[in-house]
């Protein structure tokens, strides 16, 4: 699958979130969203910028599940961040673990977050509320339903970018003076 997404930091979460309501955004989701990267010993993906990733859905009043995702390197085109990205539901959360050790695998990075997502436009709208940091807007979709779903945010257009979450973190621990805190858990 070919993942197209901007990413915005959200001045007024209140106010993002009556705008999309209003516009007919269906919300389809509230819950935790918990993502540990893993890599090699010898950090090989992340050299080749591959994503070896096993997240965990946690919605509020419902069954969590799990999703293994596998993302080929970050490709820019027309000013929207492009990856090839494939997906595989995980049954037993503890086994996909083991297994992955077992191939050599590691953690690199655990990222939590508290997210909501909305589909509008065609697109997919997620806002992102971390342990210390700005609160963000990832939109994804096709190149035209991102626009057309940006256009009802009220976020102005050039908010939007196809940057990275470090580059989220650089921002906002430049402009706070603070480090940020993309993880419930201290060590990552």
């Amino acid at each position: 699958m070919r993942e197209v997404e901007l990413k915005a930091v959200v001045p007024d979460l209140a106010q993002l979130r009556a705008r999309l309501v209003a516009a007919g955004a269906v919300r389809a989701y509230v819950g935790k969203l918990t993502d540990w990267r893993y890599d090699t010993a010898d950090e090989a993906l992340d050299a080749a910028d591959h994503v070896l990733r096993l997240r965990l859905y946690e919605p509020q009043g419902e069954e969590s599940h799990a999703v293994l995702d596998r993302k080929g390197p970050t490709r820019y085109e027309n000013g929207y961040k492009v990856r090839d990205e494939e997906s595989t539901p995980v049954v037993d959360l503890a086994s996909q673990v083991q297994r992955l050790r077992s191939d050599g695998y590691h953690v690199t990075q655990r990222i939590d977050r508290e997210i909501e997502v909305f589909e509008f436009a065609g697109a997919t709208l997620r806002i992102e509320q971390y342990p210390r940091l700005d609160v963000l807007l990832e939109v994804e979709g096709t190149e035209e339903a991102i626009e057309r779903a940006i256009a009802g945010t009220g976020i102005p257009r050039a908010s939007f970018t196809a940057g990275r979450l470090t580059d989220f973190v650089a921002a906002y621990e430049q402009r706070t003076g603070q480090p940020a805190a993309v993880s419930v858990d201290t060590r990552t």
